[in-house]
């Protein structure tokens, strides 16, 4: 048997032209010649301006103003008092220095970076880290922008973070929670609505909490169905999961017989959690009826994914925990079955799964050993996958199909075997629901709730026994 239980740039950088102006200098001035015609004078050399350099990256400095011509020479005086000679014509301005070349051209601008990518979405939780900016790169060209970091899982029931839980401290680890009331419970299951968190367990009892430590008992969900009987010849009910999907809330349950497989999971649901009843839907799964299956349709597990498909996982010895696709109605969705551990030990028994969702993986916790006869073994073990049907590997990389899972909680001398475990959230705070034997394997299975914690690597450490 089992307990489960469910919680549920570019900028534009100005051109800048430095233009040379032209200076024209001043003419050339003759003499007056004597009595004679006088000859003409020269014309004065004309001026020549260097001309300015290329500017480099800068302005180009101006050319120089060329240098004024020379004054025309007088003319001869001329014999026997002519008319006087006329006067040199004036030296032509010379040319003024041609302006330097323009400035050099700007470094070109850089390119904006490309936006960071969106990160996927998911379960309500916290946004990714945002990517780092990209450094600007040679000659202004702005580098790549970070990419965005992937967002955040979406959050649980209730608006929970996807990553709850306190982080795990070696100094002041996880402790057992002090319990009061109606405790007797062997396979517990829970859902968590509000402030209220719903229990059911084996032989389909009913429990009920506001803040986790006092329990009082209910009625008993639902009495046992005259097919489960039939089917199986089952006497009471098992190990049940409530869940909430499709619109309504589920309570599924196996039936069975002690060391059978001849077994089947069934499902009841109802409207609300906190009035009317449950209403019995019949058979979801059997196994070993009508051909030789090596599994055991039993500790059944609903575990919704980040697509808001439902799955049902379960499994008890024979060939370990298997999980199946659902329908929004709970009923089985196509021939599909998936293996997600075996190989606890030679007789491969481990059973009682329960599925976690948190921080992107999902964890898939299970007990190992024997729970309700010598010696005594019970324990819950843990591995973890970011894909639902697995592959699920412990902390050191062991495939929880090769007997895989890291230890999370074995019993002592004051509570024995405990096991049968199921996780919730409960104030963004994370607990263990299982049972243990009080005092010796022959005391009575009692319900137990341990803190939960989580170290760096987001591996869980648990309170116990």
């Amino acid at each position: 048997m089992k307990p489960s239980l469910r919680l549920a740039s570019s900028g534009f950088v100005p051109r800048a032209a430095a233009i040379g102006l032209a200076l024209w200098s001043a003419a050339g001035i003759s003499s007056c010649g004597g009595d004679g015609i006088g000859q003409t004078g020269a014309a004065g050399t004309a001026g020549s301006g260097t001309a300015g350099t290329n500017g480099g990256g800068g302005t180009g400095t101006a050319g120089t103003t060329g240098s004024s011509g020379s004054a025309g020479a007088s003319g001869a005086a001329g014999t026997g008092g002519g008319t006087a000679g006329t006067n040199g014509n004036a030296g032509t301005t010379g040319n003024a220095g041609t302006t330097g070349n323009a400035a050099g051209s700007n470094g070109a601008a850089g390119s904006n970076g490309a936006a960071g990518t969106n990160g996927a979405a998911g379960h309500a939780g916290t946004g990714g880290a945002t990517g780092r900016a990209g450094t600007s790169g040679a000659a202004g060209t702005t580098g790549v922008a970070g990419t965005g970091g992937a967002a955040g899982t979406t959050g649980g029931t209730g608006g929970q973070s996807s990553c709850p839980g306190e982080t795990y401290n070696a100094a002041s680890p996880p402790t057992t929670l002090t319990l009061s009331g109606n405790l007797g419970a062997h396979d517990p299951a829970a859902y968590v609505l509000g402030s209220t968190i719903y229990l059911a367990a084996t032989g389909l009892i009913g429990k009920t909490s506001t803040n986790l430590t006092a329990w009082t008992a209910t009625a008993n969900p639902l009495p046992l169905p005259s097919w489960a009987t039939t089917a199986t010849g089952a006497t009471n009910l098992w190990a049940p999961d409530i869940s909430y999907f499709g619109g309504v809330y589920h309570l599924y349950y196996a039936a069975s017989t002690f060391g059978s497989n001849k077994s089947c999971i069934g499902q009841a649901t109802r409207a609300a959690l906190d009035s009317g009843s449950w209403a019995d839907q019949g058979m979801v799964l059997c196994s070993n009826m009508g051909e030789t299956d090596n599994w055991n349709a039993i500790d059944p597990n609903i575990v919704i994914d980040d697509a808001g498909t439902p799955w049902l996982e379960f499994g008890s010895f024979w060939s370990g925990l298997k999980m199946v696709k659902l329908t929004s109605a709970g009923l089985r969705a196509d021939t599909t079955l998936y293996s997600l551990a075996n190989g606890a030990n030679s007789k491969g028994s481990l059973e009682g799964g329960w599925v976690f969702k948190r921080c992107g993986y999902y964890y898939l916790f299970s007990s190992w050993g024997s729970c309700c006869s010598s010696p005594y073994d019970y324990n819950i073990r843990v591995g973890r996958s970011t894909t639902v049907t697995g592959p699920y590997v412990d902390m050191a990389g062991t495939s929880l199909m090769s007997g895989g899972g890291t230890l999370l909680v074995t019993g002592n001398s004051s509570w024995v075997a405990p096991g049968h475990n199921a996780v919730i959230t409960y104030n963004n705070k994370t607990y263990n629901l299982y049972h243990a034997l009080q005092g010796s394997s022959s005391g009575p299975a009692t319900l137990r709730i341990a803190e939960i914690d989580w170290d760096a690597n987001g591996w869980p450490y648990s309170g116990g026994p």
